[in-house]
């Protein structure tokens, strides 16, 4: 169990610093830029890891936390169009490609207080096939619900209207795990501590993330990729140049909504 939380909590900052890289050739390079996918700065958490391709998306899964470590999307206005009026069906399971030691069940989220938090959103999905696999547990973490069903949900809407009116945006979704103190859900799936969601324009060269807690009432924060990658232990966006990775791009700020009564 120490081993365990301790290889969790290799997220932090201080042991970035000692850190390698570690990569590896993508078997799905359309998701990312130029076809290079993040790079794993830090080896600790590189342990047990597959990368999962599918239509609309590709991930990297660590059998660790049994989450995804990212989820990665090529999010273009034409496949926001083709997806218009899918109606969606919640079709959650288990991910037969993954070892049963190493995936969320179903029976792991039962009961626990969190909600399956989709880490490449269901509505950026562009048929029932990409639905259909964007519903795999392996692509969920255990999300406090009001931040699922609000402030995320609405950056993710926000991501959306920003890949209609721009073209097409390359996203990477994910995780952190920070602290010594992490919970766990049907005692193998770890809680995050905060999701991120990092953005880059390719036509526009611009690129910035949002950053939420997962507590109740945690707002977005937006930073430069140079920072999240810092605190994730992931090089996000390897074949960006260092210039626009730590600059931060204009990002909407979504509001919570406000209470009945308020």
């Amino acid at each position: 169990m120490k081993h365990f939380v301790n290889s969790c909590a290799a997220f932090t900052l201080s042991l970035l610093l000692t850190a390698t890289v570690w990569a590896a050739p993508s078997a799905c390079p359309e998701y990312f830029p130029s076809g290079q996918a993040p790079d794993i700065v830090n080896q600790k958490i590189a342990a047990k890891t597959k990368e999962l391709c599918n239509s609309g998306y590709a991930e990297l899964h660590s059998g660790v936390t049994r989450t995804p470590l990212y989820s990665a999307e090529h999010l273009t206005a034409d496949r926001l169009a083709q997806g218009r009026g899918l109606k969606r069906v919640n079709s959650f399971h288990a991910d037969s490609r993954l070892q049963p030691s190493e995936r969320a069940e179903l029976a792991d989220y039962a009961r626990s207080g969190y909600d399956r938090g989709h880490i490449a959103p269901s509505g950026d999905m562009f048929d029932p096939q990409s639905q259909h696999e964007s519903f795999s547990l392996a692509n969920m973490v255990p999300q406090e619900p009001s931040i699922n069903r609000g402030i995320w949900e609405r950056i993710e809407s926000g991501v959306r209207r920003m890949a209609k009116s721009k073209g097409e945006l390359f996203i990477v979704t994910g995780p952190l795990f920070q602290g010594g103190e992490l919970k766990r859900i049907g005692g193998r799936v770890l809680v995050p501590s905060a999701t991120f969601k990092a953005i880059y324009d390719p036509n526009r060269q611009e690129a910035g993330a949002y950053l939420v807690g997962n507590t109740p009432g945690a707002l977005p924060q937006v930073m430069s990729i140079t920072e999240l990658n810092r605190m994730a232990g992931l090089d996000i966006f390897p074949a960006v140049s260092v210039q626009v990775k730590n600059r931060i791009m204009r990002l909407p700020i979504p509001k919570p909504r406000k209470q009945r009564g308020n």
